[in-house]
């Protein structure tokens, strides 16, 4: 696992070398064990290392083919010995027992078809000498990321972080885009290929992008199985396909030179990880929790349950809201806006169990694999609102405006105000963005000062198109799986591998997801919808029904609870006057991007007791954050 950073000059210029390591020192949390920089011709590469496989001779920038390939690389390909035994077969010599040196030798044989091999998560650079060609791409899922720039006379920045393009290039523009600030605010992130800044581009999940005489080439290489038959209609296949596929994968991701361990929420998707782990290991699993105070959000006592059935090597760290020397860091670390409140704890978990592991297994993607997430059965039920007259509609939106809007996310009436707020739409896209978004766009007037809201014009509702767009693409689809087929798009990649990434790497720790390999991903997508949500209640059937031996029934019958914090209650104790003192300050609002009575409104209702406001006060906060730390040379303790 490491950070990359680099530069491709278009005029034949070289780069400057010191700028290299700037760019790379500001990544140094991603890699702390080892360090490299190589400049040939108009090429520059660095980067950052944390050593996890192939501890003595893995050093980067790696060569291959006498000097002529040279690779820097962030992830792991877990089926890199087996491809290493067919590539010998062919030929092949390789000096490292690494899995980079695998990329390298791949791509000499199939040059950008090199990606359509590999098993894991990656990004990567090759700088093909002889055709004085860079080759950038990134993992099918998204998990490791990756940003570009273009610069005048065909020059290419590229890099892990944000921050990092600034330090290759200080004339790279700062101008903010106000299209991925709106968005920020409706989706908690900001998608790609966007970022905060106008001049700066992320490279999309399953991507390619071929650097070539100054000019950029970005392709596609993987996608969901669209349209593909069933991969098979008997119930119990189905269920043995998955429990070897999921075993397989679970195996290759326990492959380390280092420590191992294991996030322990309490929720279906870890605890069968675990309980796989634990089968396959000779050792008791070294496993990793996180509570709060509040017992409506902590999972601690199912955690539990799993790690005394198998015997695991538990630990348990508790999140309390003292945390205003770590929203600084959050915000730096993140490099742009980012509003989903589980960063918080999912970075306390890194930092502690950093101190015992270095390399951390997970359940992500279960719920996106298997229609996990409350909003899959709201999205169904909301079916049925489509058959109803105008009349019923409008009475039913009039009934929703009634309830109290309260106890975010787990109060019983917050949920069903949201409900039936999205049931009125009659698009999927609309009622879908209703349901997961923090600021809806019928809000979101009274809340933009003039000039910003003069400056984003009629793009306020890019959101919405945004996800009309990965709607249509899988249009062909049953409901369910049409819904999952959006999330594998959106929100898994963009928002929950952002978190997942970048809050670990944060702590020099790599997670690792067997639910995200995408030969799993694939074979999950290819079973219909109605054995995933079943009926009306159950989320997630076939998924429990393949592992249902390996776990307490109190794990499997719960509902989903997902990793929510106590913002409403934080906000009006603990965290109260550091809203006001940043969100409220005259250089907050001297920005003009807010109008202070929007502000107020919100601030008001959620003090006074009216609405619970929490989720969105957290997104302006880090809002706010960010422009006041991301500049920092390095990581803050404060802004």
């Amino acid at each position: 696992m490491c950070g990359i950073c680099g530069v491709v000059r278009g005029d034949g210029g070289v780069p400057d070398r010191a700028r290299l390591k700037a760019a790379s020192d500001l990544i140094r949390h991603r890699g702390p064990d080892d360090e490299g920089s190589l400049v040939d011709g108009p090429a520059g590469l660095a980067m950052r290392r944390l050593k996890v496989i192939d501890l003595r001779t893995g050093h980067q920038p790696l060569s291959y083919a006498d000097g002529g390939l040279w690779i820097v690389f962030n992830g792991e390909i877990y089926n890199y010995r087996e491809l290493r035994a067919g590539l010998e077969a062919r030929g092949h010599r390789f000096k490292t027992k690494s899995d980079t040196e695998t990329i390298l030798a791949l791509y000499q044989e199939k040059g950008a078809r090199c990606v359509e091999d590999l098993r894991g998560m990656f990004a990567f650079a090759v700088w093909d000498k002889a055709r004085r060609r860079l080759f950038l791409a990134r993992d099918r899922i998204g998990k490791k990321p990756l940003v570009y720039a273009e610069r005048p006379g065909g020059t290419l920045l590229f890099a892990s972080e944000l921050r990092c393009l600034f330090a290759l290039d200080p004339a790279l523009p700062r101008e903010t885009d106000p299209v991925s600030v709106d968005m920020f605010l409706s989706l908690q992130y900001i998608p790609s290929p966007k970022t905060v800044y106008r001049a700066v581009r992320k490279l999309p999940p399953g991507h390619t992008l071929v650097w070539e005489n100054g000019k950029t080439t970005i392709k596609r290489y993987w996608d969901l199985p669209l349209g593909a038959p069933p991969v098979t209609t008997d119930v119990e296949e189905a269920k043995r396909l998955l429990r070897d596929k999921l075993t397989e994968a679970t195996r290759l991701r326990m492959i380390s030179d280092v420590p191992l361990g294991a996030f322990l929420s309490g929720g279906v998707d870890s605890s069968i990880i675990v309980a796989l782990m634990s089968r396959l290991s000779s050792r008791p699993v070294k496993t990793f929790s996180i509570g709060f105070e509040e017992q409506a959000f902590s999972e601690t006592r199912f955690a539990r349950l799993v790690a005394e059935r198998y015997k695991t090597d538990h630990t348990e760290f508790v999140v309390k809201p003292e945390m205003a020397d770590v929203l600084p860091k959050l915000a730096w670390h993140y490099g742009e806006p980012y509003a989903d409140a589980s960063a918080l704890p999912t970075y306390y978990v890194s930092r502690e169990t950093r101190r015992f592991v270095t390399v951390a297994l997970n359940g992500d993607g279960g719920d996106e694999n298997f229609a996990g997430y409350v909003r899959y059965f709201a999205m169904k039920a909301a079916r049925l609102a489509d058959a109803l007259p105008g009349p019923a509609l409008a009475a039913l939106k009039s009934g929703a405006e009634l309830l109290p809007e309260w106890n975010a996310p787990y109060g019983t009436l917050w949920r069903a105000k949201r409900f039936l707020r999205s049931a009125v739409f009659s698009d999927l896209p609309g009622r879908h963005l209703k349901m997961i978004g923090y600021f809806h766009e019928d809000e979101k007037p009274g809340l933009y000062a003039p000039e910003f809201a003069a400056a984003l014009g009629a793009r306020i509702g890019s959101a919405r198109d945004y996800m009309a767009r990965a709607f249509d693409a899988a249009a062909g689809e049953d409901d369910v799986n049409r819904m999952l087929y959006v999330d594998f798009k959106t929100y898994l990649p963009e928002c929950l591998m952002t978190k997942v990434d970048i809050a670990t790497m944060a702590c020099s720790l790599e997670g690792r997801s067997p639910l995200l390999d995408h030969e799993f991903v694939e074979l999950a997508f290819r079973m219909p919808g109605s054995w995933k949500l079943k009926g009306l209640r159950g989320h997630k059937w076939i998924f429990k029904e393949a592992f249902k031996d390996l776990l307490p029934g109190e794990i499997l019958n719960r509902g989903k609870m997902g990793f929510g914090i106590p913002l409403g209650a934080w906000f009006r104790g603990p965290l109260k006057s550091y809203w006001e003192e940043h969100c409220l300050s005259r250089e907050a609002l001297e920005r003009g991007w807010f109008a202070e009575a929007g502000l107020r409104r919100y601030w008001d209702e959620h003090q006074g007791g009216r609405r619970d406001h929490g989720y969105r006060l957290w997104a302006l906060l880090m809002l706010e954050l960010w422009h006041r730390c991301a500049d920092a040379p390095a990581e803050p303790s404060a802004c």
